[in-house]
Parts: C-alpha cells; structure tokens; sequence
C-alpha cells in the first residue's frame, strides 16, 4: 500500500505537467492514446501474475530508485519535464522489482515499453533528427512543383511560391506523428503477433519511410492550397484538413505493410 501511495504522489504531478505543455502539442496529442491503452494491456498482461517479491532484486531495485528520484528532484526543480518523466518512468520500472522478480517484468516488456511513448522526447533530440528531414522533404516538394511549371523555390528554411512564404518548420510538422504512428504500429502487431518479433521490427522499419512519404504529401497540399487559396486558408482549417490528409496516408501505407508482412 506504501509503494502504491508512493508511486502515486510521484506520478500525479508530473502526468499533470505532461498533459498541459505535451498532450496539448501536434507532437504529444498521441499521449493520452497510450497512456488508456498502455495501462489496460499491463492490466491484461498481469492479471495472471503472481506478486512475487524477488530478495535477489531488493537491494539493486532500491538503489536504482534512490538514484532515479535524485534526477527526478533535480530535473522538477529546473522544470525539465522531458528529463523528469524519464526519470519518474525509471523509479517506477525500478519499484517494479519490489513486487515481481526479473523473470516476470521480463514478460512485460512490451507493456512497460509502450507507456514510454505517453512522455515527451528530449526537444533537442527531436530537432537533431527531424530537421535535415524537414529540409530534405521541403526540398523535394519545392523540386517538383517547380518542375510542374509553378513559380516555386526554397532559400533555407523558408519556401517561396508566388507572392506568399511558408516555413520549412510550420509545413512539415507533420513529421511528430512519426511516435504516434509507431504507437499505433506496435500495439497492432502485439495484439495480432505477439509470438512473432520479425513482424514488430518489419513495422517499426516502415513507420519512418511511410511518415516521411505522407508527410511529404502533407507539404504539397499545404503549398497548394497557399498558392491557390491564400495564406489564411493554409493556416485555417485546411492547415487542419492537410494533417488528417497525412495522417490517413500514413495509416494506409501501415496497413498495406501489416497486409504484407502478414502474408
């Protein structure tokens, strides 16, 4: 009961946090998904577990949540939530080895794996990876719109057709869903394939060329409806409309992989 009690006031307020400067993000809007569906399949998956204490995990399990509260302090005070919710995530994985033995938390990986994705990325790992795609994926849609005849063309992170300018970052926002879609991706293929690893890898390998793709899409809309609509249209509700166009390529391409891989 202490543990329980414990663990809650660790993570009520930093959930609290993530919900308001994460959840509310293009990026994090995935976060409640997974975070429902996450805690029902480890609610799934231990029903059948026996509460196990393992005396060999006792004395490594609680330095590893001395250790991991030290960060999650430190990280709360100089309000870095990304830092703290991995830190918070940690000491609960680690307390986890109070009740059951390595053996059973083992069998949890997927579970203990997939709530991960409810927290939010380091912001500068973010930009390290999506950036250069951002620009490459910019590129290539300046490229062929110019080759199509428009009056298009890019100078760094700006693109320019006709009269009106977009920015390289606003266009391909669309590149966040890339943790959405592999959220989605895993929690299929573990509810179908739970036995078959080679069919979770063959679909994690895909989500990133299949968001890069429908993102790409996602980009030549929004200059389009720029060039034939105007700025505010771009920005109003077919900003909005551009991201579902996306969103439903993606999925499409997933399951034509899921098609694929299953047969």
């Amino acid at each position: 009961m202490a543990l329980i009690a414990g663990a809650a006031a660790l993570v009520t307020p930093t959930m609290i946090d993530v919900a308001r400067f994460n959840w509310s993000t293009e990026q994090g809007g995935h976060g409640p998904i997974v975070l429902a569906t996450g805690l029902w399949l480890l609610w799934r998956e231990t029903r059948a577990l026996p509460a196990a204490r393992s005396g060999r995990s006792v004395l490594p399990a609680s330095l590893a949540i001395a250790f991991f509260l030290f960060v999650y302090v430190a990280a709360r005070v100089t309000n870095i939530i990304e830092i703290e919710a991995l830190a918070m995530y940690g000491a609960l994985i680690s307390a986890a080895f109070l009740v059951w033995d390595g053996k059973i938390i083992r069998s949890l990986w997927f579970p203990l794996l997939y709530l991960a994705l409810a927290l939010p990325p380091p912001d500068s790992v973010v930009a390290a990876v999506t950036q250069p795609v951002k620009i490459m994926i910019s590129q290539w849609a300046v490229d062929l719109l110019y080759a199509l005849g428009y009056p298009i063309a890019s100078s760094g992170v700006t693109i320019q057709i006709a009269q009106y300018e977009l920015l390289v970052a606003a266009a391909c926002a669309g590149l966040n869903s890339i943790i959405s879609l592999s959220a989605i991706c895993l929690l299929y293929a573990y509810l179908r394939r739970r036995s078959n690893p080679t069919y979770l890898l063959i679909l994690l390998l895909a989500v990133v060329p299949i968001a890069v793709f429908s993102n790409f899409v996602r980009v030549i809309a929004l200059i389009l409806i720029t060039y034939y609509l105007g700025e505010a249209a771009a920005q109003g509700f077919l900003h909005d409309f551009a991201g579902l166009l996306m969103f439903s390529v993606a999925l499409f391409g997933i399951s034509r992989s899921m098609n694929s891989s299953a047969g």
